[in-house]
């Protein structure tokens, strides 16, 4: 996913902030019948340890508010103006704000949460579960921490690779892998990105070691299990949660493997891509095959209606450009009731990349001060994956605007699936009649029924086929982080796990230093990314939720909520909460349930559950 998302400019010291459970009053015991009146009613007296609590969250977010905007500032300057200056200040800055959070959360650790009201309680756990790469108090190891997380960040996002005499960004070789259907120009694009990544190695194992350290010192086994608590549920809970939504969406995205594999072998034949076994990962249209929609003209169906249009012609024609379509993704959101972006959200924001420095050019979103100071980060081009990639970060930024008057160790998502849900469930409703309503297309335009096969496949091929590779990333990275997985292993482990939940294999045999997972964002950038997993669930549960408070009596893939302001209120509420409650309590509020279900992809793709279950009928499925 070309997509990270500072939800808060509390990532930026290095916390993700996630919601914890509210602990239950401790049952009194049952007093003796002898006891007097006085004794019987009597019950400890926690007023002044409650009192001292709340004078100690009062003071660290005063200081981690503070230290964000210091640190935040920094790594926008990082981000946007790749340098050894930049570089070493937002080290720097990364380096105070993790001792800052280390040293606050181990001092939380003399209170007892048992005995505080629910919302101190909520506030103490959040600060002693939340920093993402947590670093001990040993001295120096915030230092060596943040200066390996910088470098891995600034080679990520200075890596080329020289291609036909050229030295090439991920950027350009990208759109290689997108547009070429040569299988020897796709293997060779493919292996030199990874390239890129094998100098990460050493330091991403080093950075395991100095993080698995600070989370044990703040009580934790290991980090994964330190990133799977801030969810209102014990780890192996979540984990379980996890299996259990994989389990209802994973009979479609065998069905889109089936067809998809059979239409590549059509394409290019039993050498490079046999009708049975797994898929040639190079083959798919993405630089790390998680969304298959580039390869669309290759597996469109021949015997269905297709769409009438290509959006990005459409976009083209209508001439549209960055900053058009950055304005076109705000409308929808004030269609809904939301106050414009500031003034200053256009004036600070990186929308397309800068032709003199070197810059991060992941799609993200900021706020750099946790008010009004939101912006985006992109190297935005006029095409259909940014039309949507915008509406996406906007989504962050309308979310962060929404919880600005909440306490600090609130501001940030219900849980962090939320705020990547928002802007993607948006997206859902870039429907057709969305698009001529803006003027996009025109009416004549508008595909027909018969069409919905095809437009859902579409869909299917980035939404669908995004999902086990979400789970392929952060389960990778959970076995490394708990120590099962062991340094010499990392790309073998990482080969064997893309094989088991993707079906996928390289374009052939690794060499032994080769690092892969290093050549995905979120993996030398350290965001975890179960996030974008629960992202995908909750983005069809919102608009589901949203088309049955619209009153539609349609399909749901056909749904727009664009211009209804009644949706726009509910959703708004739903998104002030920030992280103020647990996430239950504030899904129930926009959908009505306490569960995150993946029964709403399966109703939106059903039409195409049933065509793919057709054609694949005389097909060997599986690998």
């Amino acid at each position: 996913m070309k997509r990270l998302t500072l939800t808060s400019s509390v990532i930026a010291l290095g916390l993700v902030l996630a919601s914890c459970s509210s602990p239950e009053k401790a049952e009194a015991p049952q007093a003796d019948l002898t006891e007097t009146a006085a004794e019987t009613s009597a019950e400890p007296d926690h007023s002044a340890e409650i009192a001292e609590a709340r004078a100690f969250l009062e003071m660290a977010e005063a200081k981690l508010a503070a230290q964000s905007k210091i640190a935040a500032q920094a790594y926008w300057n990082q981000a946007t103006n790749i340098t050894d200056e930049t570089n070493a200040a937002a080290a720097e800055a990364g380096a105070v704000s993790t001792k800052l959070a280390v040293s606050l959360a181990n001092d939380s650790k003399t209170f007892d949460v048992d005995v505080l009201p629910a919302d101190l309680a909520r506030k103490m756990n959040i600060l002693r579960s939340s920093i993402t790469i947590p670093a001990p108090s040993t001295p120096g190891a915030a230092e060596e921490l943040s200066k390996i997380t910088t470098n891995l960040d600034a080679t990520y996002g200075t890596g080329k690779f020289t291609y036909k005499g050229e030295a090439l960004n991920l950027d350009q070789l990208s759109t290689i892998i997108e547009t070429s259907r040569d299988p020897e120009e796709l293997k060779a694009v493919w292996e030199g990105w990874r390239t890129v990544s094998v100098p990460m190695k050493d330091d991403y194992a080093r950075m395991v070691e100095i993080a698995n350290e600070g989370a044990e010192e703040l009580g934790f086994p290991s980090l994964d299990q330190m990133w799977l608590s801030g969810y209102d549920m014990p780890p192996e809970e979540m984990g379980a949660e996890v299996e259990r939504l994989w389990t209802q969406v994973e009979p479609l995205y065998k069905e889109l493997h089936c067809y998809t594999r059979a239409k590549l072998n059509e394409k290019y034949g039993d050498d490079v891509q046999p009708r049975t076994g797994p898929i040639r990962a190079d083959l798919l249209g993405n630089m790390w095959a998680q969304q298959w929609s580039s390869i669309y003209d290759i597996v469109r169906p021949a015997d269905v209606v297709a769409p009438s249009y290509d959006l990005t012609e459409q976009l083209r024609e209508k001439g549209y450009t960055p900053i058009k379509m950055v304005e076109t993704g705000e409308a929808f959101f004030t269609s809904l009731g939301f106050d414009p972006l500031p003034k200053t959200f256009w004036e600070r924001s990186m929308i397309v990349r800068p032709a003199d420095r070197e810059v991060v050019c992941h799609a993200s979103a900021w706020d750099l001060d946790d008010e009004e100071d939101v912006r985006i980060k992109m190297c935005t081009e006029v095409n259909a994956e940014d039309f949507y990639t915008v509406h996406h970060e906007l989504g962050h930024n309308f979310y962060q605007r929404a919880y600005k008057d909440q306490d600090y160790l609130y501001k940030n998502g219900a849980h962090d699936g939320f705020h990547e849900a928002i802007g993607d469930f948006v997206g859902l409703s870039i429907t057709p009649i969305y698009l001529q309503k803006i003027g996009v297309i025109t009416e004549d335009q508008i595909p027909p029924e018969e069409a919905d096969t095809a437009l859902l496949l579409n869909t299917a091929l980035d939404k669908i086929a995004f999902l086990p590779f979400a789970l392929t990333v952060d389960g990778w990275r959970w076995d490394v982080l708990a120590g099962k997985t062991a340094p010499e292993d990392y790309n073998q482990a990482w080969w064997d796990l893309r094989l088991k939940n993707q079906g996928l294999v390289p374009p052939a045999p690794r060499p032994a230093d080769a690092f892969d997972p290093g050549a995905k964002y979120h993996i030398p950038g350290n965001t975890p990314y179960l996030r974008y997993f629960l992202s995908y669930i909750l983005q069809f549960q919102f608009h589901k939720a949203a088309c049955e408070q619209a009153g539609w009596e349609g399909p749901l893939h056909r749904c727009s909520i664009y211009d209804n302001k009644e949706v726009g209120e509910r959703f708004n509420a739903m998104l002030e909460a920030g992280a103020s409650q647990p996430w239950p309590d504030t899904l129930e509020k926009f959908t009505g349930t306490r569960e995150m279900d993946g029964s709403a992809i399966i109703e939106y793709f059903d039409p195409l559950m049933l065509y793919l279950k057709d054609q694949n009928a005389d097909e060997s499925c599986g690998w």
